[in-house]
C-alpha cells in the first residue's frame, strides 16, 4: 500500500518585529538623522562608529568573494560552463551598463539641470578636488590593467582591492577544477571554510544598525539636510533618474524574466537599508550573496555574477557620471557638441571599470572622466562636492538593486534558477536565514 508523501515541516513562529535587522538598520538610520541634525558636532563625532563598521564588513568580503568564486568554479568542473556564465555575465555588464550612461546623458540634455547657474569656473576653488584628480589616473584603462594584478598572491587577500581578488580567485579555481577528482578533498574542505566565513558575516551584520547609526549621523551632521536645498536640481534629477531605472528598465527586465522587481526589493530591503545608511554597496554584499542563493540561484552563478558585478555592473554610477558632467558643463556655460557627449560616454564606460575598486570612486570616475574632456572644467566639481555623500546613497542603492537582478537573470538563461524556490523568497514563505534577517 502506496503510503502518502509527509506534510513538509511547518514554518516556525514569526519573530517579535523588533528583532528583525531591517527594522533595527531603519530605527538606526532615523536616530542618526535626528542626532545629526539637532546635535551636528555630536553627530559628527560618531563618524568613527560607521568607519568602524565598515571596516568590519571589509574585512570578510576579501574572504567571501575568494571562497565563493572557488568553490563555484571548482564545483562546476566543466570550465566551458564557467567560460559561458561569465561570458553572459560581461555582456549583461556592458549593455545595461551603456544604457544607464545613456540614460544619464538624456536626462541631463532634457531637465538640463545646471542651465541658469552661470558659473565661472575661476571663482572655484579647485583645491577642493585636488585629491580626487590625483586619484583619477587610478581610473584610466592603463591603471585598470596593472591594478588588477596583485603583487602577490596572499596581497590580493590582504589589499583589500576587490579586482584582485576576484583575479586571484578566479585563477585558483580554474586551477582546482582542472585537477578534478583530486580536488575534491581540498573543494570539501573550502565549503566548510566557507560555511565558517558566512557564520561570522552573520555575527558582523548584528552590528549593522550601529553602522548605520554612526554613518548617517555623520553625514547629517557634516553636510546637513540644508546642504541638499542649495543643488537640489541634480540632487532630485538624479534620484528620480536612477528610480525609474530601477522600477522602468529593471523592472522590465525583471518582468520578461518571471519576476516582481518590487518584491525584489521588497526581499533585500534588510540590506537595502544598511546600503543606505552606510552609502556603501560593499556593506550588504556578504548578505547578498547568501540571499541570492536562498531565491534558488545556483551557487555557480552567484559567486561569479555578484563579485564581478560589484566591479563592472555599477548601472548608479553610470548614470551619476554622464548626468554630473553634463551638470557642471551647464552651470559652467560650456556648450557640448553631440560629438564631445558621446565621447564623454565613452570615456566613461571605460573610466567607470577602471575605478572599480578604488575609494571613492563615483566622484574619482567623474574626475577620470571630465580630464580627458577638456572642455568641461574639473575645478567644477566643487560645484557638487557638498552633495556628492548624498547622491553616493543612491549610487549605491541603484548598484546594489542592479547586481541582484543581473544575478537572476544571469541564472535563469544558464537555466541554473530554481523558479519555485524563488517564488518561495519572494513572497516571503521561505524559511528565515538564521541570525542574519
Amino acid at each position: 500500500m502506496a503510503t502518502s508523501p509527509s506534510a513538509p515541516p511547518p514554518l516556525p513562529p514569526p519573530s517579535p518585529w523588533y528583532t528583525h535587522l531591517y527594522v533595527q538598520v531603519l530605527i538606526a538610520i532615523v536616530a542618526g538623522v535626528l542626532l545629526g541634525h539637532f546635535a551636528p558636532t555630536t553627530g559628527e563625532a560618531m563618524k568613527p562608529i560607521g568607519d568602524a563598521f565598515i571596516k568590519l564588513v571589509k574585512m570578510i568580503i576579501a574572504p567571501v568573494i575568494f571562497l565563493t568564486i572557488i568553490t563555484g568554479i571548482a564545483g562546476m568542473r566543466d570550465l566551458g560552463a564557467v567560460g559561458r556564465v561569465a561570458g553572459k555575465a560581461f555582456g549583461y555588464f556592458l549593455f545595461f551598463s551603456t544604457l544607464a550612461l545613456i540614460v544619464g546623458l538624456i536626462v541631463a540634455n532634457v531637465v538640463q539641470p545646471g542651465s541658469g547657474l552661470n558659473i565661472n569656473p575661476a571663482t572655484l576653488d579647485a583645491s577642493k578636488v585636488a585629491d580626487y584628480s590625483a586619484k583619477a589616473h587610478e581610473s584610466t584603462l592603463v591603471g585598470f590593467l596593472l591594478g588588477v594584478i596583485p603583487d602577490t598572491f596572499l596581497s590580493a587577500l590582504t589589499d583589500g582591492n576587490i579586482l584582485q581578488t576576484l583575479f586571484v580567485a578566479i585563477l585558483f579555481g580554474i586551477g582546482l577544477a582542472m585537477i578534478g577528482e583530486r580536488g575534491d578533498r581540498l573543494l570539501g574542505a573550502l565549503n566548510d571554510v566557507s560555511l565558517a566565513v558566512f557564520k561570522v558575516v552573520s555575527i558582523l551584520m548584528r552590528a549593522a544598525p550601529l553602522g548605520a547609526f554612526g554613518a548617517m549621523a555623520f553625514t547629517i551632521g557634516r553636510y546637513g539636510v540644508g546642504t541638499l536645498a542649495n543643488l537640489a536640481m541634480l540632487v532630485g534629477t538624479f534620484y528620480l533618474t536612477s528610480l525609474l531605472f530601477v522600477l522602468v528598465v529593471l523592472g522590465t527586465v525583471a518582468r520578461l524574466c518571471g519576476f516582481s522587481i518590487l518584491r525584489l526589493i521588497a526581499y533585500l530591503k534588510a540590506e537595502l537599508l544598511l546600503v543606505l545608511g552606510t552609502s556603501s554597496s560593499e556593506s550588504a554584499l556578504p548578505s547578498l550573496i547568501e540571499k541570492m542563493e536562498r531565491a534558488g540561484c545556483a551557487k555557480s552563478v552567484v559567486g561569479l555574477v555578484v563579485p564581478t558585478g560589484y566591479s563592472f555592473n555599477l548601472d548608479g554610477t553610470n548614470i551619476y557620471m554622464t548626468l554630473a558632467a553634463l551638470f557642471i558643463a551647464q552651470a559652467c556655460n560650456v556648450d557640448l557638441t553631440l560629438g564631445q557627449q558621446l565621447l564623454l560616454l565613452g570615456v566613461a564606460m571605460l573610466s567607470s571599470k577602471g575605478a572599480a575598486g578604488v575609494t571613492g570612486a563615483g566622484f574619482i570616475t567623474l574626475a577620470a572622466t571630465l580630464s580627458i574632456v577638456p572642455d568641461v572644467p574639473v575645478a567644477g566639481m566643487a560645484l557638487i562636492l557638498g552633495v556628492d555623500r548624498f547622491m553616493s546613497e543612491c549610487r549605491s542603492l541603484t548598484n546594489f538593486i542592479g547586481n541582484a537582478v543581473a544575478t537572476v537573470v544571469v541564472a535563469r538563461w544558464e537555466g541554473q534558477l530554481d523558479k519555485a524556490q524563488l517564488d518561495l523568497a519572494l513572497t516571503g514563505r521561505a524559511p528565515p536565514i538564521a541570525d542574519v534577517v
